[in-house]
């Protein structure tokens, strides 16, 4: 079959040639047909035992031309008579038209776009074979909640046949990416694979080529590195993988879970086995590279976009590129970068209309805007769909947005503002009034700058609608003009368009946000006078007060972020060129799109940007780096570079030269003047000599002393040396690189996060430092669970960034079940619920129904490293009606009552069910348990206060059944504490009034009393609703009319002293409670639940029929 043509790196590895001409390349992979050696039986047997849709073709036809490393794979068989047949196509159809060419790329181009043409062909043949149900991704949804016990809410993306590499044997199986896991399921000859990642554990996503390793997908967590590999199109594959890891990089910054994307618009047409959440996010990575490549806003949404050329006027040609159609805008972007770009907002068209098609000029598209700006499209493939859709957006544009596109917006008012003592213009234009006109040769540049962009914008328009070519570029390069620098600004950053669709937001946000007392507004009255100080602008409070109202209301806009230290710095830069209202949205461009995740509190974006730097560094420059390295000064230097821009460590004439060029390019400029190594020894001396405003002191350089200052630089010169030495660096590289950066910055903040917390809380607690890091690692894993699993409360009610570190996770009682059922030394079998459910209410000290790290630590160390009193204080303690209420001391004089007693009796008893001695400790419990009776009837004397009451006889000794009597070593334990219990002479109780329905609920034993034979019950019988107790009232022993007629003894207590006192006259319990247990095996056991890799026997094999059924 023809295939998509590809990249292939090694064109020998593990393939044999066996025809060639001088553009292609016929090859068979070893173990296939005859030979191959011990390379061939091992190739051979790999692909024999792997799954027929993974399973590598072995035949393939290659393309290359000349001497060329280069090769491209365009086709592959699965038998030699699919493979001749292609073969022999392309020597009878190409050989002789690829002779004809001169040059080795056009022949590449030709080849490409044939096999390209080929497949085109082949597909609308198979459309009809292809519009299949979706059945088949709903069967494997289902496979992988049953494989992996995932819940409801865990959604399927996709899934992938491919290898998994355990060891240097790869296990076929399947691969199913989920929105928070990503699982692998094996079963091969007998042996079964599981493995389930979450997406937050995973800290570096590689794909690489090696001989161990063919083509494969590195997968990193903290403890392990897992290798998938044998993909049938790995590209895809590594795509979305990146996208889902992204996701939960997210999920760990913001605390939010994935939320799909509700107005995703329905497919035309079914596709084969494609889930929603699929679609759902393609769409978003197509329009998070829409929205980067034309800045923006974020919530533009891509309706879809198709090749055609554009006329450009100035260039009497028409470019050839793509036109890209969104709900506010009409954008253009040609095939050959920096060629022409181009910007129609819906709010600034005026007519739409299809032009006459001719053989020069098929299916034309002329759209006019209000600015009597005509822009000509071209060879549109489906020319009335485009203008029907163009026209159902503009009937939903609003036509009270009137978009400023002709002259500078840098003077312009805003409805609703002119009440408020905002700045109307820049402020370096206000204070340079008074400054005498300079006719010097500094002026003449300035004036020849302005005159070069006047004539651009003859040219090539003005405003939004501009045409952007690399003229526009070259301008920027020679730095923008002071009296066009705000307009240029908004332009090119796309605030503009921000801008002219809220036109009165400011001014309301302003109103709302000042007289305002929060933390960030607490912050930015501390650094407003450090905002460039030396500036005379912000000597004054008018200046003073401009900068605050921006920043004031942006933290107000924008809570998230609020105030970072160096938004000052920034902002101060932006209202020296434009209004208040304009740097406003200036910095919203800034923080919300262009540099994203900077200001926020851990600045994660900067940090991100420091690594990919220094990736770029150790790639272009080895040297430097190494000597860097060495030195430490790499992340101490870099830092600030990113937050203000260079604005702080660099003169500001020369400076803003720079922010020119990145609100042009964007983040790429910056890597490349960073990486230029000139500007690592001599930042403070990079001057511009061009700039007409009054020197400003520059304090970092005032406070650098030397004997002998370096030579000075221009900036000129240092910005054209970095675009020669890394112009080509491009915008997607800077992504990938992002991307793995994230991973890595991410995870270190996260380990940085759990080193504190560990520092704050082991002092008071008796876990070892290894083990509070494990714990807060699962506790943490249940809280990020809860967030796309469903809970009680919302992921912001749990998620707290204010609160310390340690008290910052939290979970609810469900969770916290799961944790103690894990984790406690108590195994109380199914009583284990309960006795969670009463810990869980005695931590939680402000009654939210959540407990914190810290909280949760402190009660599963009175259960591991309490002595006996620690430990018999909780569990009595635990056993109190009232414990929940009052829970801040144990030193109360609190009493046990009956039926409390009875739950504390029941509670050691299923605890010691599982023990080795257990026949010892149930002696022991019942001589204790009979003690403590007595010990409570004879106190109820006492506090009667010798008043007489009805006694309650015991029942008679021939009245008892005749099993009860009788004392075998297997039995005796539990007959005696019946007994024990049976002279408490209890019966049916009612809880106290003040009991809610959910405590009734967990002690349903309170009020479902039974008497039960002791001979007939074992350890395991102890159910939720029995109670070992005798009854003798009346002497009846029914069920029912016992349990409806009899109530507990209000007047029997007895005291934590007391039971304590009784429970050291056993050895055997006091030995119980004084055995120290090992935690670090039940951590191991509840992580391996999260990322589980195990072998079972064959045995498996029915149940993976059962599944696949």
């Amino acid at each position: 079959m023809w295939i998509t043509p590809e990249e292939v790196l090694l064109a020998n590895a593990l393939w044999v040639s066996e025809r060639a001409n001088p553009f292609f390349i016929l090859q068979r992979r070893k173990g296939h047909g005859k030979g191959g050696g011990i390379t061939g039986l091992l190739v051979g047997t790999l692909d024999v035992v792997l799954d027929s849709s993974a399973r590598v073709a072995p035949y393939r036809i290659l393309h290359q031309t000349g001497d060329s490393q280069l090769f491209w794979s365009i086709a592959c068989g699965s038998s030699r008579k699919e493979i001749t047949e292609h073969w022999e196509w392309l020597e009878t159809n190409l050989l002789q038209t690829l002779s004809i060419f001169d040059n080795d790329d056009d022949i590449t181009t030709f080849v490409k776009g044939k096999i390209q043409g080929i497949i085109a062909e082949e597909n609308k043949s198979r459309q009809a074979q292809e519009d299949e149900d979706c059945g088949k991704f709903r069967e494997a949804e289902l496979k992988m909640r049953k494989l992996f016990g995932m819940p409801e809410e865990e959604k399927l993306v996709n899934y992938y046949s491919c290898s998994y590499w355990k060891g240097r044997v790869p296990r076929q199986g399947w691969l199913y990416l989920s929105v928070n896991h990503l699982c692998f399921y094996s079963f091969l000859l007998g042996k079964e694979v599981t493995l389930v990642v979450q997406w937050t554990d995973v800290t570096q996503l590689d794909k690489n080529a090696t001989l161990v390793f063919p083509e494969s997908v590195r997968v990193s967590t903290r403890d392990t590195e897992h290798y998938f590999s044998m993909f049938l199109n790995i590209n895809d594959t590594f795509k979305l993988m990146e996208q889902l890891a992204n996701i939960a990089m997210r999920q760990l910054l913001d605390n939010e879970g994935f939320a799909a994307d509700r107005m995703l618009p329905k497919p035309c047409k079914t596709l084969k086995n494609v889930s929603a959440l699929k679609r759902d996010l393609d769409a978003r990575a197509k329009n998070e590279r829409y929205r980067a490549l034309f800045r923006l806003t974020q919530d533009e949404r891509l309706d879809g976009h198709t090749d055609c050329t554009l006329w450009t006027p100035f260039a009497k040609m028409h470019v050839v590129g793509q036109m890209f159609v969104s709900n506010n805008y009409i954008c253009f972007a040609s095939r050959e970068e920096d060629l022409c770009q181009l910007i129609i907002p819906l709010r600034e068209v005026s007519i739409v209309e299809k032009a006459d098609s001719s053989s020069v000029l098929p299916s034309p598209l002329s759209i006019s805007t209000k600015n009597k700006m005509t822009f000509l499209f071209a060879n549109l493939k489906d020319r009335d769909f485009l203008v029907q859709r163009i026209s159902d957006f503009l009937q939903r544009t609003p036509d009270r947005l009137c978009g400023l596109t002709g002259q500078s917006v840098s003077h312009s008012n805003t409805k609703g503002s002119s009440s408020l003592p905002t700045a109307k213009q820049g402020l370096l234009s206000i204070y340079q009034k008074d400054q005498t006109e300079d006719l010097g040769p500094k002026a003449t540049k300035e004036k020849m700058k302005e005159e070069s962009w006047n004539i651009h914008f003859f040219e090539f328009g003005r405003g939004v609608c501009m045409y952007r070519t690399s003229k526009t570029r070259d301008l920027v390069l020679k730095g923008i003009p002071e009296s066009l620098r705000g307009e240029l600004w908004l332009l090119f950053s796309g605030a503009q368009n921000e801008m002219a669709t809220h036109p009165s937001y400011y001014a309301e946000l302003v109103e709302q946000a000042m007289g305002r007392c929060t933390l960030a507004t607490e912050e930015i009255e501390r650094d407003l006078h450090r905002s460039m100080p030396e500036h005379h602008a912000f000597q004054n409070e008018m200046g003073i007060a401009a900068l605050r109202r921006v920043l004031t209301a942006y933290a107000y806009r924008n809570p998230g972020i609020g105030y970072c230290q160096a938004m000052n710095i920034v902002t101060s830069v932006l209202l020296l060129y434009c209004t208040e209202e304009e740097a406003f949205w200036l910095l919203v461009a800034l923080c919300e799109r262009m540099l994203p995740d900077y200001y926020n509190t851990r600045v994660v974006g900067a940090l991100v940007d420091q690594g990919v730097f220094e990736e770029l560094t150790r790639e272009c420059l080895p040297l430097l780096y190494e000597h860097m390295q060495d030195l430490g000064v790499i992340s101490t230097i870099s830092l600030s570079w990113f937050l203000t821009l260079f604005l702080s460590v660099m003169p500001f004439d020369s400076a803003v030269l720079l922010v020119d060029c990145f609100f042009y390019e964007g983040i790429k400029v910056i890597f490349q003047l960073k990486s230029n190594y000139v500007m690592l020894e001599y930042l403070d001396n990079v001057v511009n000599k061009q700039t007409v405003s009054a020197p400003i002191p520059h304090l970092h350089a005032l406070l650098t002393s030397g004997d002998e200052p370096p030579p000075e630089i221009d900036v000129f010169e240092l910005i054209k040396t970095s675009y020669e030495k890394f112009g080509s660096l491009r915008a997607d590289v800077i992504e990938q690189m992002r991307f793995k950066q994230r991973l890595k910055v991410i995870q270190c903040l996260e380990d940085t996060a759990k080193r504190s917390v560990v520092r704050a809380i082991m002092t008071e607690s008796a876990f070892a430092i290894e083990e509070l890091e494990e714990l807060y690692v699962l506790f943490k894993a249940k809280h990020i669970m809860s967030c796309y699993w469903g809970a009680s409360s919302t992921p912001a009610e749990r998620h707290d960034p204010s609160l310390p570190y340690l008290e910052q996770y939290r979970i609810d009682s469900g969770q916290f079940g799961q944790l103690f059922s894990a984790l406690s030394p108590w195994s109380c079998g199914m009583h284990t619920a309960t006795l969670s459910a009463r810990l869980f209410r005695l931590l939680d000290s402000n009654k939210d129904s959540l407990i914190n790290f810290k909280e949760f630590v402190t009660g599963l160390s009175g259960m591991y490293h309490g002595d006996m009193t620690e430990k018999l204080k909780l569990l009595y303690k635990l056993h109190l009606y009232k414990s929940h209420v009052r829970c801040a001391t144990f030193d109360d004089a609190l009493f046990c009552f009956q039926e409390q007693f009875i739950e504390l009796c029941k509670t050691l008893y299923n605890m010691f069910s599982e023990d080795p001695l257990e026949q010892e400790l149930y002696h022991a419990i019942a001589t204790v348990a009979s003690l403590l009776l007595r010990i409570g009837e004879v106190g109820k004397k006492f506090t009667n206060n010798g008043s007489k009451k009805p006694e309650l006889q015991p029942l008679p000794a021939e009245d008892v059944p005749q099993q009860e009597k009788e004392d075998s070593s297997g039995e005796g334990g539990q007959s005696l504490v019946s007994k024990a219990l049976a002279e408490a002479q209890l019966d049916n109780p009612t809880p106290p009034a003040n009991v809610s329905d959910e405590e009734a609920k967990d002690d349903t034993s309170i009020s479902s009393y039974s008497v039960v034979s002791a001979g007939s019950l074992q350890c395991e019988d102890i159910a939720d609703d029995t109670v070992l107790i005798g009854c003798g009232v009346g002497g009846a022993i029914g069920g029912n009319d016992f349990r409806r007629g009899s109530a507990p003894d209000a007047d029997w207590s007895i005291s934590f002293e007391q039971v304590l006192a009784s429970l050291l006259t056993e050895p055997a319990l006091v030995n119980y409670f004084e055995k120290k247990h090992d935690i670090k095996s039940k951590m191991a056991a509840c992580k391996a639940q999260r990322a589980v890799e195990r072998q079972i026997s064959s045995s498996s094999d029915h149940e993976l029929a059962q599944l696949s059924t």
